[in-house]
Formats: structure tokens, C-alpha cells, sequence
């Protein structure tokens, strides 16, 4: 009952997309099968599936040298590392645009543009999405097989492909997915970069053609719903349980893989914070009031760093806690309810963040009085949140507990543990890592979401992702960059309290 009133939930945005655009008949279909829909489609899934396959390759490796190698400063690369999610599309496609080539910050090198500039862009600002649940497996792994793999004379590159990628391999493709719904949505870089994909065209007909840009998002929609549903088929019996104890031995000492980390956040990252600070000194210093004038971009964050703070730490909250019971459910589907509540959340989350809003609006006017009284409040606010973001949650929850040892709740059971006891002794334990993995990732998406944000947000209520546009729409380059750096930094706090802080269980 509790899965399929949130699988209605999470197919609202779908349902408006098909109400609107089947309501207009032949005039639908004729969109559909023209040109303007075949080509934009066709680079859509070509960026999507090519961000996908390079952010799963840097992410695994990331996640690999992090958790199972000792690198130089690595306590500081687990910091620094996530941080790239956080940075909006828009403002680090443009960052990392114009810091190179001829007049940028690295003249030396070409300037990022068109495919190549939006799947850099895209990969270095998703792979999070793949290390970030990766990592948390890694972290949960026994070594028990490994162990015997090597006592049975198995050397290191046999172990990792017999022994570790299977029990990987659910939360790699899980985080390969949502790169590539990402993508899928994303308008920001794409836009910055000049590549036409289905959002941009969908942007460009909001207005002009609103019949076009509606069909096109349900064209979206059906794509996404195709994609998670042909990705749950596949992996459906991908993870490898566990006995349950996480990893104790040792990292191995590999110093000069320090240079993956470097490149990553160097494009992801360094980059783009650079540039922001370019954008505040030179903003600051020629509004003529001097080194003085320095300060005066940051002095009204406060409150919307507080703002952002709290959004992200809430909606991360939700999103654990209303798909925790779901991803239990999913892990072990016996019901078609089970079974398309993955896909319906993974759709949802490819469609991009105006048509969630709009959707969300388009719900809430036409229903009773005591819902229509919860427009531009916080708690509907966060209700998008979860919608829009929650299968970053749903997906590493759903690969952990398909990989908890069913024993272990077998044995509680047989010795008189209810329910919720084994759900509080056994799964959630087993299962912190990849909800605190989930979590984060909503949490770190939160903070630079800006369509829910403007058109959901109470009165007033600003967030440092809302003051990053404001200022760039209205090229006050030294805001923008002050705002994009108390972002970075807030993000880089955040994700240390929740995602990063050392873990007593390791040695």
C-alpha cells in the first residue's frame, strides 16, 4: 500500500505530460514523428549514454583509489571530490567554457565546445553520482571472499573481476543510470556549449509552441521510463549478497594515483572555482569602491545559505526516509507495484526541473482547498525535491538491500524479532552507508536546484542557487561568483557532516 500511494506520487509530472499531450490528438503524433523531434533526440541520447560510460569509468576509479588505496592527502580528496555535483550546470559549463583557449585563464589549451565540450562538462560534474554509492559499497564489502580468493592463489586483477565487480556492479549501473538521466534532463550545459539536444528545444518552444515543448517532454518521459525499466530487466539479479561485516584490512600504498583525483577535481572543480573568483575580483574592483568592495558580495548570503541548508538537509531526510520502504520492497519485488516504482522514480527524475514544477502546479490548482493551501509553502517545496531527486536516494538503497544476507533476517525471525526490530538491528545498519549515500546525493542536488525553487518557494524564501542566477541574469559577475563560492563552500560542509566524516568501523 505504502510503495504503490508513492509510485502515484512520483508519476504525477508523467501523468500531467500525458494529460496535456494527448489531449491534442494528430497534432501529437505529427510532433512526435518530425524532424524536430528525431535529431534533438538522437544528440540526447548520444550525449546522455556517452556522459553515462565516462562518468562510470571515473567514478569507479575514484571510488577504488579512495577506499581500497592509501593516496597522498586522502582524507582531503574524499572531501573535495563529491563537491563537483553541487556546482549548477549552467554557471560550470560557462566557467569551464571560458577558462580555456585563446583569452581564457589556460590559453594553451583548446576551448570546450559543442559534443566534446558538453560531455566533458557533464562528466566532470556527475561523476559523483557513480563514486559517491560506489564508494559506500566498497566501504560495506567483507572480506571474506576476497580472503579466500587469495588464500586459493586468485591474484589481485582475477579477484576484482570474479569476486569484487559482482558485488559492485548493481551500484555502478545505478549510478551510471541517473548520470544518464541527468544528462538526459540537463540545459544548462548543453546550452552553455552549444550542442541541440530535446531540452534545449523544449526551452525554446515554452513559449512560442507550448504544444511542441509538452509533447517533446513526454517524448522524454516515455524514453526514461523505457531506459529504467530495460536497466532494472537487466540488472534485476545483479547484486551479490554479502555476509554482512564490512571491510578491515588495509589500504594499499599507491602514491601516484593522486594524479585521477587531481584531474577530476581539477576540471570538475578547480576550474570553475577559479573562474568565480576571477568573476569576484574583477566584478568587485570595477564597481569602483576598491579592495573595500571585496566583502560587500557575500554580505547578504546568510540568509540563503541558511535557506539552502536547510532545503537540502530536509528533502535529503524525506527522500531517505519515504523510499527506504520502497527500496526494501524493490529489492526483492513480488508485486508489479514493486517492480515499477524504481522506473517510475527514475523517470521522473530525467525530466527536467520546470516540468516538475509546472506539473506540481498544475496538481495542486485543481485540487481540494486543504491541498491548494500548501502552494508556495516549504513542505511543498520539498515535496518537489523528493519527486524531482529521489531516485538518486531509491537506486543505492535498492542495490544494498538486494545484497543483504537474507539469513541474518531468517535467524532474527526464528527467534521472535518482529518487523521493525530486524528493520532496526539488521537492514539499517547493513544499510547506513548506501542511505547516508542516497541522502547525500539528494542533498548535494538540492542546493544548485533552481526551476522548483522559483516557482515552489514561499515569498521571499531565497537559496544561494537562486542568488547565483539572479546575479548572472543580471551580469553582476562578482555576486554570481561570490554566491557560486558560498555554495561550493556550504556544499563542501555539508557533505563532510553527511556524507564524509571517518567511519569508526574502518582501520
Amino acid at each position: 500500500m505504502f510503495t504503490g500511494a508513492v509510485l502515484v506520487v512520483f508519476a504525477l509530472p508523467i501523468a500531467f505530460l500525458a494529460w496535456e499531450t494527448l489531449a491534442n490528438g494528430t497534432e501529437t503524433l505529427a510532433i512526435v514523428w518530425s524532424s524536430q523531434t528525431a535529431a534533438p533526440l538522437f544528440r540526447s541520447l548520444l550525449i546522455a549514454t556517452s556522459a553515462s560510460l565516462g562518468a562510470g569509468l571515473l567514478g569507479t576509479s575514484l571510488a577504488w583509489i579512495l577506499v581500497r588505496l592509501r593516496v597522498p592527502a586522502h582524507a582531503w580528496w574524499r572531501v573535495l571530490v563529491p563537491l563537483p555535483l553541487v556546482i549548477p550546470s549552467f554557471v560550470g559549463a560557462t566557467a569551464i567554457r571560458f577558462a580555456f583557449g585563446p583569452g581564457g585563464l589556460v590559453p594553451f589549451l583548446p576551448r570546450f565546445e559543442g559534443f566534446w565540450g558538453a560531455w566533458a562538462a557533464l562528466v566532470a560534474f556527475t561523476y559523483p553520482y557513480v563514486y559517491l554509492p560506489v564508494a559506500a559499497r566498497l566501504q560495506s564489502l567483507p572480506p571474506a571472499l576476497e580472503d579466500a580468493a587469495r588464500l586459493l592463489g586468485s591474484r589481485a586483477p582475477r579477484i576484482a573481476r570474479t569476486v569484487i565487480w559482482p558485488q559492485l556492479r548493481g551500484s555502478i549501473t545505478a549510478g551510471m543510470l541517473l548520470v544518464f538521466l541527468y544528462a538526459l534532463s540537463d540545459f544548462g550545459a548543453v546550452s552553455i556549449m552549444r550542442y541541440d539536444t530535446l531540452t534545449r528545444a523544449i526551452f525554446s518552444a515554452r513559449l512560442a509552441a507550448p504544444t511542441t515543448a509538452l509533447t517533446l517532454g513526454f517524448v522524454l518521459a516515455v524514453v526514461a521510463l523505457l531506459v529504467a525499466a530495460g536497466e532494472r530487466h537487466v540488472t534485476a539479479e545483479s547484486d551479490t549478497r554479502s555476509d554482512g561485516r564490512p571491510r578491515s584490512s588495509s589500504p594499499v600504498d599507491s602514491a601516484w594515483l593522486w594524479a585521477v583525483p587531481l584531474a577530476a577535481v581539477g576540471l570538475g572543480l578547480l576550474a570553475p572555482v577559479v573562474a568565480f573568483i576571477v568573476w569576484w575580483l574583477r566584478g568587485s574592483l570595477a564597481a569602483g569602491g576598491g579592495w573595500g568592495a571585496l566583502g560587500a558580495s557575500f554580505s547578504d548570503l546568510g540568509a540563503a545559505a541558511v535557506n539552502s541548508a536547510l532545503a537540502g538537509l530536509v528533502a535529503a531526510a524525506v527522500a531517505a526516509a519515504v523510499l527506504l520502504p520502497v527500496a526494501l520492497v524493490a529489492a526483492r519485488p513480488r508485486t508489479r507495484v514493486a517492480h515499477l516504482a524504481p522506473v517510475t522514480t527514475s523517470a521522473t527524475f530525467a525530466l527536467p526541473g520546470l516540468v516538475i514544477a509546472f506539473s506540481i502546479v498544475f496538481w495542486v490548482v485543481r485540487s481540494p482547498d486543504f491541498v491548494f493551501a500548501f502552494y508556495q509553502t516549504f513542505p511543498l517545496l520539498i515535496v518537489a525535491y523528493v519527486i524531482h531527486f529521489g531516485a538518486q536516494a531509491l537506486r543505492p538503497m535498492t542495490s544494498a538491500a538486494a545484497a543483504l544476507p537474507p539469513a541474518l533476517s531468517e535467524a532474527a525471525g526464528t527467534l521472535g524479532a518482529g518487523t521493525w526490530r530486524r528493520l532496526r538491528t539488521i537492514h539499517l545498519p547493513l544499510m547506513t552507508p548506501a542511505i547516508t549515500a542516497g541522502a547525500g546525493l539528494v542533498m548535494l542536488s538540492v542546493l544548485k536546484e533552481l526551476p522548483a525553487t522559483l516557482l515552489l518557494a514561499p515569498p521571499g524564501f531565497q537559496t544561494l542557487a537562486t542568488k547565483v542566477w539572479g546575479a548572472a541574469e543580471e551580469g553582476f559577475l562578482a555576486d554570481a561568483g561570490a554566491a557560486s563560492l558560498a555554495l561550493i563552500a556550504l556544499s563542501g560542509a555539508l557533505s563532510w557532516l553527511v556524507l564524509l566524516r571517518p567511519d569508526p568501523t574502518r582501520r
